[in-house]
């Protein structure tokens, strides 16, 4: 297609111009065609190249949306269409109409922003993709946060943390949000396995993306939270054991952040039951009975068997809200004092009357200052001085949802 100015070139010739020649006529069409063929192949084709990014995001977009809904319809059917969950999923989806201008303003970011890469393939499982957002520049490389989303185990998904990856990004730090297969797609012992590989993915690779491979942080939420903590104890096990096929190591995690997270099995079985995730199919999710401590790392770390273990893993920092009743401080504060006994580095820091959706949407979408931003940024740049001081001079966070819907949200929260 030609360019405005070649097809200007080539419109007719005005009545007041003299009549060529056959030949001439026949030389000047000749020299025409030329200029259209050479102005195809040269000039920049705007229109076709937006028609087909638009067409690839719509698709991205569409393909996003039926996921997420045959997620949702995924929980459903196992837990079942009775009066509870009826009035479960309408508080869910007041709760969302709530937050939507919040939602649609970070789905918008999540979609369209150049500074997001989607679904980076880090092995060969469906659901072994990952989310990569990137500062608006690297100039040099930057510190680098894996982060593993909650979703009871059924409807984790790494576009979750879109949230979080734009907030950290705007302060010069690479997220890494890595997704995982759910119940029923796979049982707990398969979401640890992706969420290592993918952590093994992104230390070895995030250097091709401007990340620091000697400054890399990981972190959990929910039940993203028990998935990596079960992974980076396996690592530490298998190391303190030399075992073989190890593509990672964990001296370069460089501390472990803990979100709300459910760390014993035993003491959550009827929690969740009584909560609507039922025993069975909790029970399904963790592969039976007989391996509930097993994937409990509160206990495995109490086990003598793997106290070569503990001195390899980093500091662990647990973060947790006393109002949380989808999953209660008291677990993050039994796996940390089991951690202090057992020799490891952990600290607990608890937010009076925060609960579960608090800490991860409520106080990001209001913006402003955040305690728990406020710690998780203060770590990964503690020693980094330049970094420190634009953070102390960085604007306040943009608010994303009015006050009112948002305690509005809070109380109908069905989390």
């Amino acid at each position: 297609m030609a360019s405005l100015s070649d097809r200007r070139r080539m419109l007719p010739a005005s009545d007041a111009e003299p009549q060529l020649s056959a030949e001439t006529d026949s030389v000047s069409n000749n020299h025409r065609e030329k200029q259209r063929r050479v102005a195809g192949r040269n000039s920049p084709r705007p229109r076709p190249v937006r028609q087909r990014s638009f067409k690839r995001d719509f698709e991205r977009v569409a393909a996003e949306t039926y996921l997420i809904t045959r997620l949702t319809f995924t929980l459903l059917q196992y837990l079942g269409i009775g009066y509870r969950w009826i009035t479960k999923v309408l508080a869910l989806v007041c709760y969302a109409m709530l937050l939507m201008p919040g939602f649609l303003q970070v789905a918008y970011y999540y979609f369209f922003s150049s500074k997001v890469k989607r679904s980076i393939v880090y092995g060969d499982q469906p659901r072994n993709r990952l989310d990569l957002y990137l500062p608006s520049e690297i100039s040099e490389p930057k510190p680098v946060l894996i982060f593993v989303t909650g979703g009871a185990w059924i409807i984790g998904y790494k576009a979750w943390g879109s949230l979080l990856g734009l907030q950290l990004a705007e302060r010069d730090i690479i997220v890494a949000c890595v997704d995982y297969r759910n119940f029923p797609q796979g049982t707990i012992s398969d979401m640890v396995n992706d969420t290592s590989q993918g952590i093994s993915f992104i230390i070895n690779n995030i250097a091709n993306y401007g990340g620091d491979p000697n400054r890399i942080y990981l972190m959990g939420q929910s039940a993203g939270a028990h998935i990596s903590s079960c992974a980076l104890l396996n690592q530490a096990t298998r190391e303190s054991r030399k075992e073989d096929g190890v593509s990672w190591s964990i001296s370069q995690i460089k501390a472990y952040f803990g979100l709300s997270g459910g760390y014993n099995l035993l003491d959550l079985v009827d929690h969740f039951d009584n909560r609507g995730l039922y025993r069975s199919i909790f029970i399904s999710i963790m592969e039976g009975e007989e391996s509930l401590k097993e994937f409990s790392p509160e206990i495995k770390i109490q086990d003598p068997c793997i106290k070569d273990s503990i001195p390899l893993l980093p500091p662990i920092i647990l973060f947790h809200g006393t109002g949380d009743y989808s999953i209660p401080s008291i677990a993050s504060e039994r796996f940390a004092d089991a951690l202090k006994k057992a020799g490891a580095r952990a600290d607990l820091i608890l937010y009076d009357g925060k609960t579960h959706t608090d800490l991860f949407l409520q106080d990001p979408l209001r913006g402003g200052k955040d305690d728990l931003f406020d710690h998780v940024v203060a770590f990964v740049h503690a020693n980094d001085n330049d970094a420190l001081a634009k953070d102390a001079t960085a604007p306040p966070r943009r608010r994303f949802v009015p006050e009112i819907l948002l305690k509005l949200a809070r109380k109908i929260s069905p989390f």
